[in-house]
């Protein structure tokens, strides 16, 4: 029987999962020809932070090595862009004038950095934070260079700034929203954090907005100026302000896109059955997902679709948080700020370093922040994802997944403390 032909277009973490589930379950359906804009094969991206602070190296987070391909018979194209598809045809097109044909396409194009559109940006040090050429002139440029700026507060700004310092650098972190990690934290909990980086080195401008980053006599960046008018040095200065999905192919070869690449529950576009599209790109019920859990949940069903089996279905990921830094515990899921029709359980030990928040809604936990014990994190979160019902467990859920003798315990020493 002679086999279908699988493009995939896109090298990354999503896409390459999407394959060794297909491969699990029907290995000899297609012909498969990936396509990666990058020189290398797919690698851990959220492990960037640390080989930037010296903690792994490139070699250590290569997930799929080039080998992998071949023991599959996957045709690989590596740092090849793809610029053009012709669906009438069925042909896909890289930047060098290579070719593919398919009889389905798989777009895991990914996301791009956000670049604050602000005077100065293409000057000389100042980067986005992305990929592994992102990470290897960070590290060069560490070597060289006194002062670093990381532009955002987000998870991987964070992840950035710590990388820096642990090479040497002297860093701000510059956050326009009122605390850190403002989607995944509540503000007891972001001050907590900032007060551990602090302690470590790093320095912040919370609130503060970015005006113009200022060049030195030879073209390169010399501070970054606020719109109140004051500086602070910068040798390098790294855009860490979120991510777009990279919609770009898709939107030329005219498929439907809003927040991504519009995808239904078999992750099939809306616009062309045969062209499936995962990951980042993807905008699924409206949300575009930029965590690994969901992107391989996608993966597997997409699979399942590719595989003609057609019984997955994709219905959106409940999502949490954790940050990728040495010795700071944070884990966030759910709605954890509360609100309206919520109830809050608070343990709060600032001195400690530990804070604990649980919100609950009806008889149902829907919402966990935590910061310095992280333990019964994934308990939590079990808990949210399940919607199961606390209220037999409700006077202990403070105590995790601990016996109901040891909460009694905890809670009389609380009471007599």
């Amino acid at each position: 029987m002679k086999k279908m032909k699988l493009v995939m277009v896109g090298n990354g973490m999503a896409g390459v999962r999407t394959l060794e589930e297909l491969l699990k379950v029907a290995p000899d359906l297609y012909e498969i020809t990936v396509f990666g804009a990058e020189p290398h094969p797919n690698y851990n991206r959220i492990m960037l932070s640390p080989v930037l602070a010296g903690e792994q190296t490139i070699d250590e987070i290569i997930l799929n090595p080039v080998q992998w391909y071949a023991d599959h018979g996957i045709t690989l194209h590596l740092n090849k862009k793809v610029v053009r598809v012709d669906r009438t045809r069925r042909v896909v097109v890289a930047e060098d004038g290579t070719e593919a044909t398919y009889d389905r396409l798989l777009l895991a194009t990914g996301s791009n950095p956000f670049v604050l559109p602000v005077p100065g940006k293409d000057l000389e040090g100042v980067i986005a934070y992305r990929d592994i050429a992102d990470t290897n002139y960070m590290i060069e440029t560490a070597k060289t260079h006194r002062h670093a700026v990381v532009i955002g507060g987000g998870l991987l700004g964070l992840e950035a700034a710590n990388g820096l310092a642990q090479r040497g650098m002297k860093v701000t972190v510059v956050h326009i929203a009122p605390w850190l990690l403002e989607r995944q934290l509540d503000e007891v909990s972001a001050r907590l954090l900032q007060r551990s980086l602090e302690e470590r080195g790093l320095a912040f401008r919370i609130g503060a907005q970015t005006q113009e980053l200022v060049s030195d006599d030879k073209g390169r960046v010399r501070a970054v100026r606020f719109k109140n008018g004051t500086e602070v040095l910068a040798d390098l200065v790294v855009m860490a302000a979120g991510v777009r999905p990279n919609t770009t192919l898709a939107e030329q070869i005219g498929l439907h896109c809003n927040r991504g690449i519009v995808v239904s529950d078999t992750m099939q576009t809306v616009t062309d059955p045969r062209v499936y599209a995962v990951g980042e790109c993807a905008a699924h019920r409206g949300i575009a997902y930029g965590l690994v859990a969901p992107l391989f949940e996608q993966g597997k069903v997409c699979a399942n679709h590719l595989a003609l089996f057609g019984i997955g279905r994709y219905t959106g990921s409940q999502v949490s948080t954790k940050l990728k830094v040495t010795g700071i515990n944070l884990f966030s899921a759910g709605n954890f700020m509360g609100g309206e029709g919520t109830e809050e359980i608070v343990l709060s030990d600032p001195f400690g370093g530990a804070y604990k928040k649980l919100v609950i809604q009806g008889d149902k936990l829907v919402g966990a922040c935590l910061y310095g014990d992280t333990a019964d994190g994934s308990y939590y979160f079990q808990l949210i994802r399940e919607g199961a019902c606390i209220k037999g467990r409700r006077n202990r859920l403070m105590f995790g997944e601990a016996q109901p003798e040891e909460a009694s315990e905890g809670a009389t020493a609380l009471a007599t403390a």
